[in-house]
């Protein structure tokens, strides 16, 4: 989707005198909207539940980092379409590491954070369409660039988009797709109990939602 574009006016100085600049300028307001709908689902109800976790099964002096957790992601769209990944924290500002790619997991009772959580996609366990073998990509540009499409995993990012690709090495972005199966990877981490107040029961509190991003 374009974004709006904004026309700018100069003054123009020439000599000793400047002309006189115009009171008024123009906004031009821009986009296309897109008979195509993608809708993403998660599995298991879109929880990762970790059931309650003992004080002392974590470490005191480093973080705990808690069984892998697999999550199925599917995407359905009405027709082929480009589109790309992102992720929004809904917790922002409580991750224990400053990335867009680590999500929070709230605050303790104490106001402090709690941990953090990543969710990686691998282009080996994704298939789209009946395409044999997906690529992965993304872009820090919003859609200008796209890094080399390859098999790397890579984890979604808050800012970062993220897309799949039939051709390999190609930086031209995601192909156009209707259907898109993946089973990513949601590794979670306990900040050291040194830093926490664990005096009562803590909850982890991470909400994140996935967005479909139209190219």
């Amino acid at each position: 989707m374009k974004k709006p574009g904004i026309a700018l006016f100069s003054l123009l100085l020439g000599g000793t005198s400047a002309v006189q600049a115009a009171s008024i300028v123009d906004l031009a307001v821009t986009g296309l909207i897109t008979p195509t709908a993608c809708t993403p689902q998660l599995s298991d109800g879109a929880v990762i539940d970790y059931g309650k976790i003992s004080q002392q099964d974590l470490k005191v002096d480093r973080s705990t980092r808690l069984p892998v957790k697999p999550l199925h992601v599917n995407i359905a769209c009405n027709a082929p379409n480009r589109f790309a990944l992102r992720m929004h924290d809904n917790r922002d500002g409580s991750a224990m590491v400053n990335s867009e790619i680590y999500y929070g997991l709230g605050l303790d009772h104490s106001g402090n954070r709690i941990g953090l959580y990543s969710m990686t996609f691998d282009p080996l366990q994704t298939v789209v369409d009946s395409t044999a073998q997906a690529y992965g990509t993304e872009s820090t540009t919003g859609g200008l660039a796209w890094r080399t499409a390859n098999l790397n995993p890579i984890s979604i990012g808050a800012n970062s988009y993220l897309g799949f690709t039939d051709t390999a090495g190609s930086t031209a972005g995601p192909s156009a797709i209707q259907t898109l199966s993946s089973t990513v990877k949601v590794e979670t981490l306990i900040n050291a109990t040194q830093n926490l107040d664990l005096s009562r029961e803590t909850a982890l509190d991470g909400l994140a939602t996935l967005e479909v991003v139209y190219l």
